[in-house]
């Protein structure tokens, strides 16, 4: 049998091991093979050669059969050291090792804030009260044979650099979004390739970002965290003689305004190409007329190296249509609701010709819909100097698919839309028979896309786009399965903490980092919300099996359900605080979109019982038995008091909604299998008088399948899924949508807009509908935490003749398709199989296994129930 070989050697959950803030860092390997004849392959035993410096190679031979996140073997990383790693492993039925990976780079951060010797700087003293003009700073310097050079590079708004008229890297948004009175964020870049012997010139601009920007809706605030924009930046150069100079920000350097008069997040850019001073960023620039900068105070926030990948531009989109509205406006239709900015690679106008380009999610009466973005312009401008312009923004982005331009007229080949989001690695897909339940998982995809940058947003186009807490809760688990998010959302985790802990009552903020005014917005607990604290860290856990993610967080856990619930003499939650619950339920009026049919505190006393025992579960974990003990006896109590407040004997809820119903089967509040199988009945009922629609809200609509298919009703739920008529999953989709929407409704049938207030066209939160896809539809989920055992149970129903899936473990590939079965399960690992119909268990190790199995699609279509005078007309495909 042949030994599979190694790749994508990484370590801890960062994205590239550059800048790494722990100096010992545990490594992981992914196997891939021809899984044909690595058949049950186990792995017993692996080496670890670390090269460090001009030392001989360190060599270590362990005894295990872990992969994942093993203890780094040698004496911890100093400051600024780099090493290499190459792996080779053990197993099967074969003596030899599997061949050495590849050589792995890692290289350690700034460890200690002693070793920080930049200043912070900034520019004149800007007494304004509105936007802040960008700034521009540079350094000369000279530098002799460059062995090795780094960057580190942080600042107070958002910054791009260069190095001899070169960017350095290719971010966007750097350093992206951080609580800024707690942690800042700060860039390590290679920059050896960039210098040469001689003069030098570092140039970098900086614009006011989330830092100093306007942020918030019904008007927001500016200058949250300060009113001066700020770098801070220290090259390290190591020559070949083994010299080193570190040439640190400092007022040395000089600055000058930019050539941007405004860049703002909601508002865009205004860019004079007329001030523009060519050159600016090279040796041979004459900065005479530059300023002398300024030193300021070193900011007190923790410096943090990040772990999650930068944003980057991921994807180009060309233009489908130019569009002429009945107004004689002019439309570009790029044919997608997208995330990011609009590129034109020549752009020529007459001198002082000031162009327009206004961004939008969506047309309404044939016109740019504009009314949803609320008062952010989403306009971007640029005044000529007569001379042909490679133009794009540098420090705003936008969500839209159409943008109107004046006084220039577009083609379909003078522009594109350049995509950008956190550039996360992909690690799900999902295909089936089935072209719209396709676009679903295609629209959810892209929501998470443009909704992923810098933190987990709300919506990317109007005046928001905040970390809502209550968004990512629900959607952990799709995001997971589709990208490795155990990066970003391990660190927005740490905000969270952060900022939590700082709150009176350790209560969680409805948006990490928590920019809302309390005059407009006080803080006040929240169930499904807030308990994203230990929900979000337990998704991970099972994800990626890192019991530091749970260690990090655990204070913030315990905190808020020891301290941040507010509760009743029952222990659940007070019934006199208002609760969002099952927000934006469908029958909601588009200005009350917490008007609920299911309870509100019904719905936070479930997510309690829920949260408490998944937090005993923590705690076993981390062995706080203590706490384990005293969680689970919580647990036990607060579970009998819940079904004595809401369940009846025989499993029926006071409150008989399918949201309320579908918490109690997920739950798992009901005892006997008599209230399961009443509940379920009750819920079947219900989804069949709803005529399939949705019927449910925040809280309801991500477990709404699980729950029937739990009940055993998996007919109905495919049922649901494929209803066509508002509300439902499809019902976009057949407006045309390509993100998933804030409301079922956003668009109505006449193709007007939906009034409320609240009318987002890229919302990722409905979209963990496909979180079911993968599970039970695919059939593929995990047994283990970070999947070394996986269950495949496809459920076949509906329309849908086939379906595939592939995920990516920190193991390997694993891939499975549907109906004649295909599983390939990656070394190292083992999958559950359970074929459709059957209730026998199948355990196979690494390899190909086929199966065909007999089925018949018994129960479909299943009919809406009501009164016999009503039209039941099937709208499925």
């Amino acid at each position: 049998m042949a030994q599979p070989g190694i790749t994508t050697v990484s370590f801890e959950q960062h994205a590239t091991g550059l800048g790494i803030e722990i100096p010992t860092p545990r490594i992981s390997w992914k196997f891939t093979a021809d899984i044909n004849t690595s058949q049950n392959w186990e792995q017993t035993a692996y080496d670890i050669e670390i090269s460090r410096g001009a030392n001989a190679p360190e060599s270590y031979h362990v005894e295990s059969s872990d992969s994942v996140l093993v203890p780094w073997p040698s004496h911890p990383l100093q400051s600024r050291e780099a090493a290499r790693v190459r792996i080779r492993a053990y197993g099967g039925s074969v003596v030899e090792p599997t061949e050495w990976s590849t050589w792995a780079s890692v290289d350690c951060g700034l460890l200690s804030r002693d070793e920080w010797v930049a200043k912070a700087i900034t520019g004149p003293k800007n007494e304004s009260k509105g936007p802040l003009r960008p700034l521009r700073f540079r350094k000369v310097f000279t530098s002799n044979s460059v062995r090795s050079a780094r960057l580190y590079i942080t600042s107070l708004g958002v910054f791009q650099a260069y190095i001899n008229g070169l960017p350095v890297g290719d971010h966007f948004m750097a350093p992206g979004w951080t609580s800024y009175r707690h942690r800042l964020n700060y860039e390590v870049f290679d920059i050896a390739p960039l210098l040469r012997e001689g003069d030098n010139v570092i140039a970098v601009e900086v614009a006011e970002g989330w830092y100093a920007g306007r942020l918030g809706f019904l008007g927001g605030r500016r200058h949250i965290y300060g009113d001066e924009m700020v770098l801070i930046a220290q090259l390290d150069i190591e020559s070949e003689d083994g010299g080193r100079t570190i040439i640190p920000t400092n007022p040395s350097w000089k600055t000058h305004a930019s050539a941007l008069i405004t860049s703002e997040i909601y508002d865009g850019e205004v860019y004079d190409a007329r001030e523009e001073q060519e050159g600016w960023t090279t040796t041979s620039f004459n900065d005479n007329t530059w300023l002398p900068t300024r030193e300021i105070d070193f900011p007190k926030a923790e410096l943090v190296a990040p772990n999650a990948p930068p944003v980057r531009v991921t994807q180009i989109i060309k233009p489908v249509e130019i569009i002429t509205t009945p107004s004689g406006k002019t439309i570009v239709d790029f044919g997608q609701n997208l995330v990011g900015r609009v590129r034109i690679p020549i752009l020529h106008a007459p001198e002082n010709t000031t162009i327009t380009l206004i961004h939008a999610e969506v047309l309404e009466n044939n016109e740019l819909g504009i009314r949803p973005l609320r008062i952010a312009k989403c306009t971007d401008t640029i005044i000529s100097a007569g001379k042909k312009l490679n133009w794009t923004t540098r420090f705003t982005f936008h969500g839209f698919r159409y943008v109107q331009i004046e006084n220039w007229m577009p083609s379909l080949t003078t522009l594109v839309a350049e995509v950008l989001h956190t550039d996360l690695h992909r690690t799900g897909w999902f295909t089936s028979s089935h072209p719209m339940i396709n676009k679903l998982h295609e629209n959810a995809t892209w929501s998470m896309r443009g909704n992923f940058l810098s933190i987990p947003t709300d919506c990317p186009q109007r005046d928001e786009r905040l970390g809502w807490t209550g968004d990512i809760q629900i959607f952990g688990p799709s995001a997971s399965f589709l990208y490795n998010t155990a990066g970003m959302l391990g660190d927005w985790l740490k905000d969270l903490a952060a900022e939590q802990l700082t709150t009176k009552d350790a209560i969680v903020p409805f948006v990490v980092p928590g920019v809302i005014s309390e005059k407009l917005w006080p803080i006040f607990p929240q169930a499904v919300w807030d308990d994203v604290a230990v929900l979000l860290p337990w998704t991970l856990y099972q994800s990626y099996g890192d019991t530091q993610i749970l260690a990090r967080q655990y204070e913030s856990m315990t905190a808020w359900l020891d301290l941040g619930v507010q509760r009743g003499n029952d222990r659940l939650w007070d019934e006199e605080l208002w609760q969002l619950g099952d927000w934006l339920d469908p029958t909601a009026p588009p200005d009350q979109p917490g008007n609920s049919r299911t309870d509100g505190t019904l719905v936070a006393d479930a997510y309690l019982v829920h949260v408490t025992r998944v937090l005993s579960e923590i705690s076993k974990i981390l062995k706080h038995e203590e706490n384990a003990v005293r969680y689970g006896k919580d647990y036990i109590h607060l579970r009998e008091r819940f079904q004595a407040k809401y369940v009846s004997n025989d499993g029926y809820l006071v409150g008989d909604t399918q949201t309320a119903l579908a918490l109690v089967l997920v739950f798992d509040l009901l005892d006997s299998q008599s209230q399961i199988a009443n509940a379920g009945a009750r819920l079947s009922r219900n989804v069949r008088r709803a005529k399939f629609q949705v019927s449910t809200g925040f809280a309801g609509t991500p477990i709404i399948t699980h729950a029937l298919v739990k009940a055993g009703y998996v007919q109905l739920a495919y049922r649901m899924l494929q209803e066509k008529n508002c509300p439902s999953w499809m019902y976009p989709i057949s407006m045309g949508a390509t993100t998933i929407w804030e409301r079922w409704d956003s668009m109505r049938p006449d193709g007007s807009v939906n009034p409320g207030e609240m009318t987002s066209f890229n919302h990722y939160a409905l979209g963990s509908i496909v979180h079911w896809l993968h599970k039970d539809v695919a059939g593929v989920s995990l047994l283990e935490p970070g999947w070394k055992r996986v269950l495949v149970k496809p459920l076949p129903g509906g329309t849908v003749t086939r379906a595939e899936v592939q995920y990516e473990t920190a193991f390997g590939v694993l891939e499975r398709g549907l109906f004649k079965l295909r599983v390939v399960v990656p070394p190292n690992s083992k999958a559950v199989v359970v074929l459709p119909g059957e209730v026998d268990e199948r355990v196979v190790g690494s390899g190909v296994y086929e199966f065909e199995v007999g089925f018949k699609n018994v129960g479909w279509p299943p009919k809406a129930s009501g009164p016999p005078m009503w039209d039941f007309e099937d709208s499925y495909v």
